[in-house]
């Protein structure tokens, strides 16, 4: 099968020209190394929505053949594509190690480059756009699964979320505050951000554009955002509860197991701590 290289005049009419440098040149650099049968973008390129503060997210697909799958290795791969690169770090911490994300300029371009081989292609969140495919293996190998975004297990949630609560409320008492300030943090991108974001129909992805996908419920989010003083911890806590039943309450589940006698302990511990704080 020949060579397919998608046109410029069908990449996003909203790249600002940084990004479009950028990316034409580490296509450029991408098509000259021999290990590698293909590049697709992903994230916002997909719907066209870029803007100037857009990451480049680029799936960068290797023949499992001729690649050694090493940091180094991507590093220096990415390091020789053409643009200046400033800095570059594995996404261990996002739990994705296939990742390298780097930081080209200037001008300053954030690109994510994620290494992935054609039978990895299969599973999958989103389906990229095909920049380049040296002989057709990246499209078949996208034509072989389906892109399914997971949606939030809210068995998960609820077997987890009231020991979370137990566990902020213990660090308000403790007068560990800025510890409860991280804990609400984790709970409004692991539990809230991804209820409502299902709830309004739009990718369940942590908080992400979330004042622009469900805004009234965003105010609400808004209400757990405490200041580092531990009655404004109780008050952020108590509005993570509020909104978290009235999400768990508006997607009635008659499967979801629920336990009422950890929900109503925890509530009594909150209260209890409340009661030493004022």
């Amino acid at each position: 099968m020949t060579e397919y290289v998608l046109a410029e005049s069908d990449w996003p009419a909203r790249l600002e020209p940084a990004q479009r440098d950028v990316l034409r040149a580490l296509l450029d650099g991408l098509r000259r190394a021999p290990e590698l049968v293909g590049v697709a973008a992903g994230g916002s390129f997909i719907s066209g929505s870029m803007d100037e503060f857009s990451d480049l997210d680029l799936v960068v697909v290797p023949d499992p053949e001729k690649w050694t799958a090493t940091p180094g290795r991507r590093h220096a791969l990415a390091a020789a594509l053409g643009p200046p690169l400033l800095a570059a770090f594995t996404g261990e911490h996002v739990g994705e190690p296939r990742l390298l994300i780097c930081l080209y300029g200037p001008p300053l371009v954030h690109v994510d480059l994620k290494f992935v081989t054609p039978d990895a292609l299969a599973k999958r969140v989103e389906d990229p756009v095909v920049l380049w495919d040296r002989d057709g293996r990246l499209r078949e190998a996208l034509r072989a699964g389906v892109a399914r975004y997971p949606a939030p297990d809210v068995q998960w949630i609820e077997d987890r979320f009231w020991i979370w609560v137990h566990y902020v409320a213990s660090k308000i008492g403790r007068g560990e505050l800025f510890d409860a300030l991280e804990s609400l943090g984790f709970l409004r991108a692991r539990v809230l951000g991804p209820l409502i974001l299902e709830e309004a129909g739009a990718q369940p992805n942590l908080v992400r554009r979330i004042e622009r996908d469900a805004p009234a419920r965003a105010r609400e989010l808004q209400a757990t955002v405490a200041s580092s003083e531990a009655r404004d911890c109780l008050r952020g806590l108590h509005a993570t509860i509020a909104l978290y039943r009235s999400l768990r309450e508006r997607r009635p589940d008659p499967a979801l197991r629920r336990g009422p006698e950890v929900e109503a302990q925890t509530l009594a511990f909150l209260a209890a701590i409340e009661a030493r704080v004022r």
